[in-house]
């Protein structure tokens, strides 16, 4: 399925007051592909993710979502096209447990709330991701990070959504759980879904991207395949230089290579 468009951005442009956020901005992700999105502060990623996530409309330029043309006014808009957006601070509540948490807002009712039918939609989804999380009956409190981010991505497939948004989603997670919430992003892509992730890291994203799209100052600065660009390149690329001092180094071992 990886080819097909699921979504794509064109010249989205957005500014607020006599700042220019975003300017001419384009973005495509295909099903069963993962797209980076790499820039420094400032660059404009979160207004991007914003945009998808139907909090701010773009001033200008188009969004298509499949084969047609559309707009994301709000939040609820971007559910029904198909856009989920897990952001960086996972807004989970700690107190319930797993189940509370994937279910909340959206619980299954007939007559009364159906428990058990929401705990078997938990562990087929957990089980969709291989999740590695005991019990669905446990407080978000008391998982890891990685678990809660298993926990954020799991509610976020609810809906059956073809393009997912994660914004940052190995920030402050050690190796073991940056390595599991790599592997749910894979689980993702074999899925079929479209992954959008916007990352700082630029180990993670050559681990798990099939593209990385590099922002700077809110303008696009290069489409790169992960497997062949070279970390120097895209710093190069955010940074707008190539005087950095890992281009520096890759540089002067290069050169001690060569003599």
């Amino acid at each position: 399925m990886a080819g097909t468009t699921a979504l794509a951005l064109r010249g989205i442009t957005k500014t607020f007051g006599a700042v220019a956020a975003l300017t001419e901005v384009d973005l495509e992700v295909g099903r069963g592909e993962v797209v980076a999105v790499v820039g420094d502060n400032g660059a404009g990623k979160s207004t991007l993710v914003k945009i998808l996530a139907g909090v701010h409309a773009p001033d200008s330029g188009t969004i298509v979502a499949g084969d047609r043309e559309v707009t994301i006014p709000t939040p609820a808009a971007a559910h029904q096209l198909g856009i989920a957006t897990v952001f960086q601070d996972l807004a989970l509540c700690e107190n319930l447990d797993v189940v509370e948490n994937l279910f909340l807002g959206h619980e299954v009712r007939r007559l009364r709330l159906d428990e058990v039918a929401m705990e078997v939609r938990s562990w087929e989804l957990l089980r969709q991701l291989s999740a590695k999380i005991p019990s669905v009956r446990i407080p978000v409190a008391s998982l890891s990070g990685g678990q809660r981010q298993t926990v954020a991505i799991a509610r976020s497939l609810l809906a059956d959504p073809q393009v997912v948004v994660l914004d940052e989603p190995t920030a402050a997670l050690g190796v073991a759980q940056t390595a599991e919430v790599l592997n749910l992003i894979e689980r993702l892509r074999e899925r079929g879904l479209g992954v959008i992730m916007i990352s700082h890291n630029m180990a993670d994203v050559q681990a798990v991207a099939d593209t990385v799209a590099v922002l700077r100052l809110g303008r696009n600065n290069g489409v790169f395949p992960a497997r062949e660009v070279s970390t120097e390149d895209l710093i190069a690329a955010i940074t707008g230089a190539d005087d950095n001092v890992v281009a520096q180094r890759a540089q002067r071992s290069n050169e001690r290579a060569l003599s």
